[in-house]
């Protein structure tokens, strides 16, 4: 037992060690945002308040949060600090909520406001940010979120159950796990709102609509079309969806506005498909899916096993 607790103490104060060093140079980071926009900004009144808010968000709250949290640890008050800090871990939410919008307005600003653009500019040659520009520095404080999970887990890891701190350190972690998820879901949901208007865009027309609420994108590929006469195979442009199936074919490469554009050939709702695998289940050359519909089978092939292995999986997934 005393061994696996000195184990333990070496683990802790290692990973303690860590926490701290590297929370100083989060702190300086933040700090250059701070001191060297958000506080001059606010002084000068290059941008409307309301305009500021929108770009740093909670930044200098998080700021304080995080000053706070190292001054705890400098002095060896793990328990303390953690108490602190997990009462302001939901500004972590907050700030990547807004950070797509914040970046959004900082382009809009850069492009309107030239007393900003210069400002922007001149703060970026000093030393201090060693080339790094405001665009780098403003998502940092979700990739230390990220760390302090990491931190954390380890901390709780190798903290004996006995010990004063461990109830402390169990609710910080859970703490910070759900707000982990609760990111990684915005980026989730921004990731797909992405990708569904890059699909939209590659439609020729506006006939079909991409963009709908509570839709999830899940792949896209060619395949080949296998026709119900004996006529030749059709490659065609495959996308797949939480809820519907498009086929496209590619548009005429002479045509003057939509040469690089797909033209949507037919659009299944999955909640009444049926997915087979027709040929597929040997380790031959590729395979062929058939997909019923009320109306419609379709027969698809392509000549890589692996990839109609998967989209047989993504299929199978997306009716179910």
């Amino acid at each position: 037992v005393e061994e696996q607790r000195s184990r333990w103490e070496r683990k802790r104060s290692r990973t303690a060690k860590e926490l701290l060093e590297t929370e100083h140079k989060y702190l300086e980071q933040l700090d250059l945002v701070v001191t060297f926009f958000v506080t001059i900004l606010k002084a000068k009144g290059t941008l409307k308040p309301a305009v500021l808010e929108t770009i740093f968000g909670p930044l200098e709250s998080i700021y304080s949060a995080s000053h706070v949290l190292s001054l705890h640890l400098e002095r060896g008050n793990l328990g303390s600090g953690l108490e602190n800090f997990y009462q302001n871990l939901e500004l972590y939410g907050h700030y990547a909520e807004n950070l797509e919008q914040a970046n959004k307005t900082l382009k809009e600003q850069l492009r309107k406001n030239k007393s900003f653009r210069r400002f922007k500019k001149l703060q970026e040659t000093r030393p201090q940010f060693q080339g790094r520009k405001l665009e780098d520095l403003l998502p940092v404080p979700l990739q230390r979120l990220h760390q302090y999970k990491h931190f954390l887990r380890d901390l709780l890891e190798n903290t004996s159950p006995d010990s004063a701190e461990y109830p402390k350190l169990a609710k910080a972690v859970k703490s910070i796990s759900e707000v982990s998820r609760w990111v990684q879901d915005i980026i989730h949901k921004r990731e797909n709102s992405l990708q569904l208007l890059r699909v939209q865009k590659l439609l020729k027309g506006q006939k079909t609509q991409v963009l709908t609420p509570g839709r999830w994108y899940i792949r896209e590929g060619w395949l080949l079309v296998v026709p119900s006469k004996g006529e030749e195979l059709k490659r065609r442009m495959f996308f797949l969806f939480s809820d519907i199936f498009i086929a496209t074919k590619p548009c005429h490469p002479l045509h003057l506005l939509n040469s690089n554009k797909l033209a949507c050939q037919a659009v299944y709702p999955l909640h009444q498909c049926v997915v087979d695998k027709v040929l597929g289940h040997t380790q031959s050359q590729g395979g062929l899916l058939s997909l019923s519909f009320p109306h419609k089978t379709l027969l698809l092939m392509s000549s890589d096993q692996e990839d109609i292995n998967d989209w047989y999986r993504s299929l199978t997934a997306a009716v179910r």
